[in-house]
């Protein structure tokens, strides 16, 4: 645990600390009543109002909407179903920034409806909450479906024998086994879309923030550290109260019942309702997932001389795109693939570590360790990116002009991925063969080698393709640290964002188009290496 320990109290514990109390300090004296000060004012009280209701919304709307999706994905077996589970986790693993880009294409101004129907719904709420519905549809598919398909379906045919209805059945025996899934699914949901920065930053315009957004606005616009850092505390106390709860449902689902092979419970379609059940969930994917994605990649070929690869072509170079950058915008994509493969090798060390460790030992310290590794998914992205410009400015850890700065900061959001990935696995691993290893005279490393890595390979390759993918989209802490002459794709996309005219609309597009399948083709080739369900994600 020594290397993992170490690593969250440099990188993430001392940052977050450190900028914190920056702004609640003063002439070395704890303002505790700046904290008052700032949550009795009416503009955070509203921040604060909107981050929770929409958050709460998203998550209902996702349930609603994924549900259904997670049964078809569970029960039914039908041509192209991995393909189609694929295409579902997408939005998943892309950066919110791309997920922003992509709605604004379909739902802002000279988008997609607007030419179609003078619709717009970019700076309205309904466009965060979609938005946050394509982003998380996946969790709750994948989260709840996965479960579902090792539920036995002969307990709730038992039930039916002896006289429930349909609906009863499905209420009574097949419910509540569903339900720490479900609550977990829906936690999770609700954790990122409570901390959603890039999506409400590109749709929501001024009239809509988050906290992670308000964070943003009083570091980087106002310099207003002290609001800042009282923000930074509230929402880190709501993500520990949504973690710890998510960690008693996890555990809670891991003794739900006894499940079976996912192959057992699967079946063609029989019937209308079957059917239509099918089709409504494959247009729901249509409509939600493939839309936005195929009208992204329409507009980055649009221009007003017609459709083509001007955008492209522009990317290549730092004059075209109106002086936003010191260097071509395509210098992005290599800048971004560079620190993704050292972010995530960095990941997969530190996580591989945290997931051994919390394998071999237990305990209520050790417990207590495994919810603190998920903190970096909800706590704030621009407080740490920030804390690493005010922090690690000394020697011996002067970085603050090193590119090692951005692979740290997108690690600590794929240290999380790589244990929740790794550990059922690693628990799964009987302890009577690295004993009966031990006997025969294998050394500890030895035994680790021969036995548990050849056993673990494949959730290894899956946690590091997660780790990439989550990295390579990385943007609340990025924002601060990347230079400008070494932009990353995210980045990238948000400063073309930020100026007017249709070439940096188009380029913004462009590199969006690129980043997307850059993830894309990442998820195909995991669902092509993993062969079963194991892990969280």
């Amino acid at each position: 645990m020594a290397v993992p320990v170490a690593f969250f109290a440099l990188f993430f514990a001392y940052p977050v600390v450190a900028i914190v109390g920056r702004g609640l300090k003063t002439d070395g004296d704890w303002q505790f009543g700046r904290i008052g000060a700032v949550l009795s004012r009416a503009d955070i009280l509203d921040v604060l109002w909107f981050t929770t209701w929409q958050a709460l919304a998203s998550t209902a709307l996702t349930l609603l909407i994924a549900l259904p999706g997670a049964y078809v994905f569970a029960r039914f077996d039908f041509p192209g179903k991995q393909l189609l589970r694929a295409v579902v986790t997408v939005p998943f693993v892309l950066p919110t920034v791309v997920v922003g880009t992509a709605f604004l294409a379909l739902l802002g101004r000279g988008g997609f409806l607007d030419e179609l129907w003078g619709v717009r719904l970019d700076t309205t709420v309904w466009a965060i909450l979609l938005a946050h519905v394509f982003f998380n549809y996946a969790v709750v598919v994948r989260t709840v479906g996965g479960l579902w398909s090792q539920l036995d379906p002969r307990q709730e045919e038992a039930a039916r024998v002896l006289g429930a209805g349909r609906l009863a059945a499905w209420r009574r025996v097949t419910l509540p086994a569903l339900a720490p899934a479900v609550a977990a699914a829906a936690l999770m949901v609700f954790l990122f879309t409570f901390t959603s920065f890039g999506v409400v930053q590109i749709l929501g315009g001024p009239a809509y923030s988050t906290l992670e957004v308000e964070i943003y606005r009083q570091t980087a616009q106002l310099l207003d550290l002290p609001t800042a850092a009282v923000l930074t505390l509230v929402q880190f106390a709501a993500v520990g109260g949504i973690l710890a709860v998510h960690a008693w449902t996890v555990r809670r689902r891991e003794t739900a019942l006894k499940l079976v092979d996912p192959t057992q419970t699967s079946r063609r379609p029989h019937g209308a309702g079957q059917w239509a059940l099918l089709g409504g969930v494959l247009l729901t994917v249509l409509l939600l997932i493939v839309v936005p994605l195929g009208v992204l990649v329409e507009r980055s070929l649009d221009s007003s001389g017609g459709h083509g690869l001007g955008f492209y072509r522009a990317l290549q170079s730092a004059d075209a795109s109106g002086s936003t950058f010191l260097v071509p915008p395509l210098d992005a994509i290599g800048n971004s693939l560079r620190y993704a493969l050292v972010a995530t090798l960095i990941a997969l060390v530190v996580g591989g570590l945290a997931a051994a460790a919390l394998t071999r030992r237990a305990g209520r310290l050790v417990r207590g360790f495994d919810a603190l590794l998920m903190l970096p998914l909800g706590v704030s992205a621009v407080t740490v990116g920030f804390g690493f410009l005010i922090t690690l400015d000394k020697p011996p850890l002067d970085l603050r002009t090193s590119w090692i700065l951005v692979p740290l900061a997108q690690a600590l959001v794929g240290v999380p991925f790589v244990v929740r990935t790794m550990l059922p696995v690693l628990r799964a691993v009987d302890d009577r063969l690295r004993e009966a290893a031990a006997v025969l005279g294998a050394s500890p490393l030895r035994a680790w080698r021969e036995v548990d890595l050849p056993l673990v390979r494949r959730a290894v390759l899956v946690a590091a393709g997660f780790a990439f993918a989550v990295s390579l989209g990385e943007f609340g802490a990025t924002v601060f640290i990347a230079r400008p002459d070494n932009p990353t794709l995210p980045v990238a996309v948000a400063r073309l964002l930020g100026r007017s005219g249709e070439l940096n609309y188009g380029q913004a597009m462009a590199l969006s188009t690129i980043l997307m399948l850059v993830c894309a083709v990442s998820l195909l080739l995991l669902e092509r290496i993993r062969t079963d369900r194991s892990g969280e994600f």
